[in-house]
């Protein structure tokens, strides 16, 4: 596929999957989100993990307050994403700290420490739309597809979507990283992920 057919077809499947997310009502995405928070938070590698990374959400999105909430209250140490550039830099963050709009519209930690990624255990992992396999597509910036790049090798890349974003298949090219599970209001999805030696 070449790299323009890839290009239409992901926008197409951005206007699909976000006409679908947009169609839920405010009480389903309310409802839907803390059932996928508790999924989340369930994970046996968040039970075990040190430091989490999350992203606060923005429009129609799976409401993150809840994870975020529950990484808080479990002890973990909370990481959001900043964007400098054309990269995501990894800040820690406490409820109050002070937020400010990205470019995007996400809410961003407007100080806080800078954390080295290979500090980071989780990554929970934005996006329009996953497939089973764990490929995404997010909002075609590639920044989340270039920080996973960064992580350990053991660290788990969760993304988080409700079940309408689920997807048979999610056009891919080499530098688009799938992530390791997709967290839903219905469950987990996993990829076989290959064994590092």
């Amino acid at each position: 596929m070449s790299s323009e057919d890839l290009k239409r077809r992901k926008r197409a499947l951005r206007r699909e999957v976000r006409a679908r997310r947009d169609g839920l009502s405010q009480a389903e995405r309310d409802r839907m989100s803390g059932e996928l928070a508790r999924n989340v938070l369930a994970l046996p590698a968040i039970e075990e993990a040190t430091t989490v990374m999350a992203f606060t959400s923005f429009g129609s999105e799976v409401d993150t307050g809840p994870i975020i909430d529950g990484l808080e209250g479990g002890g973990r140490r909370v990481v959001l994403p900043r964007v400098e550039g054309p990269v995501i830099v990894p800040v820690s963050y406490r409820s109050g700290d002070l937020v400010m709009p990205s470019s995007f519209g996400a809410l961003e930690p407007a100080d806080g420490e800078p954390v080295v990624p290979e500090e980071i255990d989780v990554v929970i992992v934005p996006g329009l739309a996953f497939d089973r396999s764990g490929h995404r597509v997010g909002y075609g910036r590639g920044y989340y597809d270039r920080f996973m790049g960064l992580l350990r090798p053991d660290a788990l890349s969760a993304g988080v979507c409700f079940s309408v974003q689920l997807v048979e298949e999610v056009p891919h090219g080499r530098g688009d990283r799938p992530v390791d599970l997709v967290v839903t209001e219905q469950g987990v999805e996993r990829r076989v992920r290959p064994v590092i030696r």
